[in-house]
């Protein structure tokens, strides 16, 4: 006769037995393989590249084929951007001036298994005009494009001497130049009047290249400037807005061009200011420019570079600015002006701003 307590215990051994082998056979049937993608290479295509431009054709565009077997998905780090997607074919633009190399890695996924690779680019990005003026209609400055800061110069804490108008007789266009005059003569208290504009409320722009073509005027206690000024400044305040001088002069010193950056802790008498010589420059025309970036902020007379800042995310460099045209009189740093003084005029032959 079989004892219940054996029988009991051979039963539960078979069942133990069945139950593991059906569990073993669900775990290699159901448990998925996952393959990573293998042999990833990377087409990159040029836009417009031919043998006379081999770093394209100035759009700044490229073409990326990625080819990696079993892949799902995929991602790209190009300018220090990330994108991804899930087809192998991906399109970017470049939007930087200028000719530069560009690293680009691409991962391709298939699951929680990658595959991953780089290669680099040249690239060309012609600068793109995206604001200007060219002053080539006699009378007024076109309302659409600049406003006019009216009154006292002193009101914006330099100690100025002029008074700031809109009159024609202050600022016009005529054979096709910009002309801002200042002259000697009282005038609602003040012993000069001159012409200040701006795009405030009308144009600001974040990086770029901005430019102006200008003869300067002459005479002690002229104080030409082309700037740009922080779009933030009616909440913000000066100097924690930012200011960015591309062009000053003072008749005092004639053929000096300072340019300088003025913001927290960095007002008033900045460290951040250069000097350069622009010969002749109250009977030439001479190219006052500014290239800025989140890296750096380059200046030039004529194109050539002779001061470069280094910008960065703690500055307030990195945000949209307006364009300022002024001349001043006396002040703070245009200086004495001379006894014999009675007008003088800045003339500029075109203002434009590029990406």
């Amino acid at each position: 006769m079989i004892n219940l307590a054996n029988r009991a215990g051979v039963l539960t051994l078979i069942l133990l037995f069945v139950f593991q082998s059906c569990s073993s056979n669900n775990d290699t049937t159901d448990t998925p393989v996952v393959v990573a993608p293998d042999k990833i290479s990377v087409q990159v295509d040029v836009v417009g590249k031919t043998a006379e431009m081999p770093n394209g054709d100035g759009s700044g565009k490229i073409n990326l084929k990625i080819d990696a077997p079993n892949a799902k998905s995929y991602k790209v780090v190009v300018n220090n951007e990330t994108k991804e997607f899930t087809t192998s074919s991906f399109t970017y633009e470049f939007t930087q001036p200028g000719t530069k190399t560009y690293t680009i890695d691409v991962t391709a996924f298939n699951g929680i298994k990658y595959t991953n690779t780089s290669t680099t680019v040249n690239i060309f990005v012609a600068r793109k005009l995206i604001w200007s003026d060219e002053f080539n209609t006699d009378g007024a400055p076109d309302s659409s494009k600049w406003g006019y800061d009216l009154g006292t110069g002193n009101g914006w804490g330099n100690n100025e001497l002029e008074y700031y108008t809109n009159r024609s007789e202050n600022v016009k266009i005529e054979g096709g130049l910009l002309k801002i005059t200042a002259i000697k003569e009282n005038y609602q208290g003040s012993q000069y009047t001159s012409t200040r504009m701006l795009t405030k409320g009308k144009f600001s722009f974040k990086y770029g290249r901005a430019e102006i073509r200008a003869k300067l005027p002459a005479g002690g206690g002229t104080w030409p400037a082309f700037w740009l000024l922080g779009d933030n400044i009616d909440t913000a305040g000066w100097p924690l807005c930012g200011e960015i001088d591309i062009l000053e002069s003072v008749g005092n010193n004639p053929n000096v061009i300072h340019s300088s950056l003025h913001s927290p802790g960095r007002s008033g008498n900045t460290p951040d200011t250069k000097t350069t010589t622009a010969p002749n420059s109250t009977t030439e025309f001479h190219i006052y420019a500014a290239e800025w970036s989140a890296e750096n902020i380059n200046f030039y007379v004529d194109d050539n570079l002779f001061y470069s800042y280094k910008n960065s995310s703690t500055t307030p460099f990195n945000d949209k600015f307006f364009v300022i045209i002024n001349f001043a009189m006396g002040g703070n740093f245009g200086g004495a002006v001379d006894p014999n003084f009675q007008r003088a005029t800045y003339e500029i032959d075109y203002v434009r701003v590029y990406n």
